[in-house]
């Protein structure tokens, strides 16, 4: 079963400068409360279609790695990948950036996929019971930390 999740903010910053912050995976750590840090892969510099890299997470002792591949990445627009662990794609996420009057509007969108079958392997892994409640907390969070760092 999908399960999609968005959640927007109005950000005071012109779209093309929001598109460079959430395409710079290396700054991710900056904006997120979950993904601490982000390396390209070998190869990969930047967002591009097809790029990879791996995303390092937290959540209270639990940590884990997963690996994401750029599937969008249309400058001032939008921004997406897939995630994966062990092969297994298990959610996608993304940004849409709309331009407003005094900057955009940014929507964070995720679309768990996981089946049934692994939400016990991913509870474990991750510590989350709750991971849509989860998610709409750092989603938040993070479009509340990126408005701060670009609307200075």
């Amino acid at each position: 079963m999908v399960s999609t999740l968005e959640v927007s903010l109005d950000i005071g910053a012109p779209p093309a400068e929001v598109y460079a912050a959430i395409s710079d995976v290396t700054r991710m750590g900056e904006w997120s409360e979950e993904c601490y840090a982000c390396e390209w892969h070998e190869g990969f510099d930047g967002p591009v279609v097809g790029a990879t890299f791996d995303g390092h997470n937290r959540h209270g002792d639990h940590e884990w790695t997963t690996q994401g591949k750029v599937i969008e990445a249309d400058p001032g627009r939008a921004f997406a990948f897939e995630c994966s662990m062990m092969d297994f794609h298990y959610s996608t996420w993304g940004y849409r950036i709309e331009p407003t009057e005094v900057g955009c509007t940014v929507t964070e969108w995720s679309e768990d996929l996981r089946p049934e079958s692994v939400l016990e392997f991913s509870q474990q892994v991750s510590g989350v019971a709750d991971r849509t409640g989860r998610n709409r907390q750092t989603m938040s969070l993070t479009l509340d930390r990126l408005a701060l760092a670009l609307e200075r």
